[in-house]
This record gives C-alpha cells, structure tokens and sequence, in this order.
C-alpha cells in the first residue's frame, strides 16, 4: 500500500527578507550631527502563508511593533524586502500603496487609544470607507457597518454609541470589525489582547479564530504573552533585540526549544498544575537587555546566556536548523540563532542562575 501523498504547504502570501529599520540618533541643535543608530529591527527573515497565523514573540523593546508598523507600510524600512503577493511593498507609493494597504490592516494594541472618542462606532468602523470609496457604495455603508458588527458579536444597534459606553473587549471588537471592513487577505494585530483581562482575551482569540477560519484571513499575531501565542499560531518566531532567535511550528517551539533565550521564556509561562510547577526550575536572566544603540558583538543574546563561550563574542550565529535536528531526524523548518543549540544542558562553567518555580522574584525578563 502506498504511502499518502503529503499535502502541499499553502503558497506564502507575504515574505519579508533582511529587513531593517534604523534609527538615527543625532546630537546638536543647529548643527545635527549623526552619532549612531537604534537598530529596532535589524535583519528579519520570514514567510507567511495563506491561511496561516505566524506568532511574533519576545520582550518590550525587541522590535515586533516595529515590525508591525513596516508590514503595514506606516513606516518605510531602512533596508530589506517586504514582498506581498510577490511585489515589493516596500518600493510603492501614492496609488499602488494605498491599493495595498487596503489589504493588508492592522488592529492596535490599546482599545482605548486606538478608537476616536469624539466619534460614533459606526462612523470608526465605517471610517475605511469613507479612505477607500470603491469598498462600498456611499447609500450601503450603513448595513456594511451594522453586518460587520454583527460579525463581531456586537449588536448592530450600538452604531450610535460612542467607545466609551463600551468595554475593553467591546472596545477590541470594534478595532478587529474596522480592520475587517475592507475585507483584507492579512491582519497584523498588535499585541491585541494584552491589555484586557485573561478571561476576555480568551474570547477575543476565539473571535479572531472564527473569524481567520470565515474569510480565510492570513494573522501576523504579535505579543509578548507565549501562553496566549500559543493558542492561535501556527508558527511561532522569537524575537531578541532586533532579530528573530528561533522560528518553528508551535509544537516544535514550546516542546523542543533549542535557543537559551526561548528556553528561558518558556521557563516563566505558568503551569496549571502544582506538581509540574513544584517540579519545574525556572531560568531566571542574569544583566539587562542592551540598548538597541549598542548592541554587542558576536551574538547579541551572549551577554545574558547560560550557554556563552568565546565564539559567541567573535562570530554571529546563523539562523538555521540545528546539526542535531538533522542528525536525528527532527523538523527541518525549526531553525535556531545558537553556535550551541545542539547541546541540552548549559556548559561547563559558572551555572546559570536557577529558581523553583512561584518565587515572586524569578523573572526570565
């Protein structure tokens, strides 16, 4: 009997190479001079598929917001590619850009913020109308608006209502209708559920599920949450100080991590049960994350890792799959930023600092 055919991986939407975006810093006040740069992003490489919600995790300051706005053209990189349906996004302007625009949209972070409080929720939702006239014609905007809040579990009555009659999931819901109101191919959202509370962000997730699984929408999901990562991507990358670290499948990601800086976040996700917390040690970082403005040599992460030796202050390591993933028969998409991602314990040498699980004062960040 012959072996099933795999099916083929659905084609990539939107593939992002050697992105860069930096940022001068400048000193004087007649005269400016240049005198460095934040690297924000500094170098991202990945590939995003129909269908398919890529995860964008790591600390404040890595750089996945930066990312974010890049995808979404409100910034222009400083170097790279952002190729959406094989065209370069990043080269367009005026008409081209605002045709492209149209298709890939964004959900912000803070529903409090992102939402005009002098305006109505059927005039926020209804607003990429008014930037794109073609979406929908000027007399059936109205039941387009009330259609979209109905999609999101809103009442269509509430277009009258302004944002703050609503709560922060409501508030959410309204920003995830105003991204869907042009009918986009991908959505970048922004750390979307950070700042509500744990049981309205599973709500809001399963929203965003149904939905992607509806219109066959493409997430680029970005947080620092890894529990919350977790349950809605697919793939999974891992961002430090400007550069994606690691990238895999879910399952690959949170069951055989292999870079230190990923093994050390997961080591922080809670466990809902006692006997596996009691038995978990916790990594806990030693030093600060380095300023975007100077960052180390060799390995960025070195100057926090258990696992640094000499080659990591003289060589940068590649993002690639690790030899014994290969030697083993292991994914051949889990790609991993570590000259010793094949080793499983740290080496020898001073230990790294380890916690028993709860103790208030362990922190992978």
């Amino acid at each position: 009997m012959a072996a099933p055919v795999p099916e083929p991986a659905p084609e990539p939407i939107l593939e992002v190479r050697g992105l860069v975006k930096h940022y001068p810093l400048t000193s004087g006040v007649l005269f400016k001079k240049r005198t460095g740069a934040v690297k924000a992003v500094d170098g991202v490489d990945f590939v995003l598929r129909r269908g398919e919600t890529l995860g964008i995790v790591g600390e404040s300051g890595c750089g996945k917001s930066t990312v974010a706005r890049l995808l979404c053209s409100l910034e222009r990189p400083t170097a790279g590619r952002i190729r959406y349906r094989g065209e370069d996004i990043t080269r367009l302007s005026g008409k081209a850009l605002k045709a492209v625009r149209r298709n890939i949209q964004m959900v912000f972070q803070d529903p409090y913020t992102s939402l005009n409080p002098r305006m109505t929720v059927g005039d926020i939702v209804g607003e990429p109308f008014e930037i794109h006239p073609e979406a929908a014609p000027k007399g059936d905007r109205r039941r387009r608006v009330k259609e979209l809040l109905d999609v999101v579990g809103l009442n269509p009555e509430y277009v009258n209502r302004y944002p703050h009659q609503f709560s922060g999931g409501q508030r959410q819901r309204i920003g995830i209708a105003r991204g869907l109101a042009l009918r986009p191919e991908i959505i970048v959202a922004d750390e979307p559920v950070s700042a509500l509370d744990v049981s309205v962000q599973a709500q809001v997730i399963n929203l965003m599920e149904r939905l992607q699984a509806e219109f066959g929408l493409s997430y680029v999901f970005i947080a620092h949450d890894l529990s919350v990562v977790r349950h809605i991507s697919d793939r999974v990358a891992v961002m430090y100080l400007g550069r994606i670290v690691e990238m895999g499948t879910d399952e690959e990601i949170y069951e055989h991590a292999t870079h230190p800086y990923t093994q050390a976040l997961l080591s922080a996700v809670p466990v809902p049960d006692p006997e596996a917390r009691e038995r978990r040690e916790r990594i806990v970082l030693s030093g600060d994350v380095p300023s975007p403005a100077a960052i180390p040599s060799g390995c960025r992460f070195r100057t926090r890792c258990f696992k640094a030796r000499q080659r990591c202050a003289v060589e940068v390591p590649a993002l690639a799959v690790p030899e014994w993933f290969r030697s083993e028969g292991g994914p051949a998409a889990h790609d991993s930023a570590c000259h010793f991602a094949a080793e499983r314990e740290p080496p020898p040498g001073p230990a790294p600092r380890r916690e028993p699980d709860g103790h208030g004062a362990a922190n992978a960040q």
